[in-house]
């Protein structure tokens, strides 16, 4: 039987930061194979046969399969199965082959030195991925771990976030952690841009309270279901608005017209109410919102989606809608209890048409399919799940967005 390969990450540190696990494993191995970066972090207590390796998977994989059968350690930075090594081995040599020591990975160290939580954050490698897709990606992120490279570093991904306006981080380049000449530097985007830094680094970026993002540079190309990073949106309440998968079918069951009158209820920085107005263009899209900050941002994004068919109207429904003209069509969004009774009150209203709502609990989808019937509308719901794929690193991960109800009523 082939002997099993101790797969052992090593820090910047050294045989210092390793465990005593670790460490018996290197002192017995009669072979040890690594980059020569990593064999450097070796000293004379490990008396194995040291193999360079400097060519990448497929040269270290070719290696692996010619190797006599000794007791041997590969080397590998930090955690092999943080999108390390140990990923590629295990699922083209086969993990039967290997053993795996982790080592505490940089980018958990960066984390612990800034003292922010990783669980949630976006993490990339420079390396792997295009710098712009990395930027499009932070300009929605809570919080950033970067990989830079020594052509993309701190100082250049700063200068590309100052150019799309993207000022609303903290950063932090964490070097040399581990070592005896780790630094941690704090700034923000402008300090750290212009700087040099050690080229074992990681970039830590934590967004200020309460900032709103950035519209991506994005440009409209579609009448509706644009993109949701092409709206202004408030920070703190992130995912209110309505995703442009469910905006899609919302406005699809709506079944506007050129001449369509409507009532975008709750409408929060305007997604909705703006990509209606673009049906609607010889009708009018009254967009009530009675919180302030949704409602200056939705002016914000009218002004850039030039919709003059677009009314917004700052208020709280009902009483907002009092001397508005019937509707011919009514999308509700919102999870508070006073939905279904704002459903009804909207229903009194139509003589016709077709009301849409969204709701996010089961007890609110029930109490409007219930008041929707008692309005004489046929009601008809739909659950929608939604993944969207994440790149994260070399990886595609998917992100499931909350599940959405969706109550379509007709006369």
């Amino acid at each position: 039987m082939t002997a099993r390969i101790h797969i052992v990450g090593i820090g910047d540190d050294g045989l210092d930061g390793l465990t005593g696990h670790a460490k018996s494993l290197l002192t017995s191995a009669e072979m040890v194979i690594g980059t020569s970066a990593l064999l450097n972090r070796l000293n004379d207590s490990v008396p194995a046969v040291r193999v360079e390796c400097n060519g990448g998977l497929d040269e270290l994989k070719s290696a692996i399969a010619e190797l006599p059968d000794k007791q041997t350690v590969l080397l590998a930075s930090g955690d092999p199965l943080f999108y390390g090594i140990a990923n590629y081995l295990t699922e083209t040599v086969g993990k039967d082959r290997f053993e795996i020591v982790p080592h505490v990975s940089s980018m958990q160290l960066a984390f612990a030195r800034v003292k922010e939580s990783w669980d949630d954050a976006y993490l990339s490698n420079l390396a792997v991925q295009p710098l712009d897709r990395v930027v499009d990606m932070i300009r929605s992120a809570e919080r950033v771990g970067l990989f830079t490279t020594d052509s993309i570093t701190p100082s250049v991904v700063a200068e590309a976030l100052l150019d799309r306006r993207i000022d609303y981080f903290n950063a932090y380049v964490c070097e040399n952690l581990g070592t005896p000449r780790e630094t941690v530097t704090r700034g923000d985007l402008q300090s750290i841009r212009g700087q040099s830094f050690s080229p074992l680094n990681v970039m830590v970026l934590v967004r200020r309270t309460g900032a709103a993002d950035l519209p991506s540079t994005g440009k409209r190309t579609r009448l509706f279901g644009n993109p949701d990073d092409v709206f202004l949106q408030s920070r703190p309440k992130r995912g209110l608005l309505t995703p442009m998968e469910v905006r899609c079918i919302a406005l699809a069951e709506l079944e506007l017209q050129r001449d369509s009158i409507v009532w975008d209820v709750g409408a929060g920085s305007g997604a909705l109410a703006i990509e209606a107005a673009s049906i609607a263009t010889a009708g009018k899209v009254f967009a009530i919102e009675m919180d302030a900050e949704d409602y200056n941002l939705m002016l914000q994004n009218a002004e850039r989606f030039d919709v003059p068919s677009l009314v917004p109207i700052h208020g709280q429904a009902p009483a907002a809608w009092a001397s508005l003209p019937d509707p011919s069509a009514v999308f509700v969004g919102g999870s508070g209890r006073i939905v279904p009774e704002l459903v009804r009150e909207a229903a009194s209203r139509m003589p016709k048409g077709r009301i849409v709502v969204s709701v996010s609990s089961p007890d609110n989808l029930l109490a409007v399919q219930k008041v929707l019937e008692d309005s004489g509308y046929r009601a008809e719901v739909r659950m929608i799940n939604i993944a969207r794929g994440q790149h994260q690193l070399d990886r595609v991960r998917f992100e499931s967005l909350n599940p959405m109800f969706l109550i379509v009523g007709g006369k």
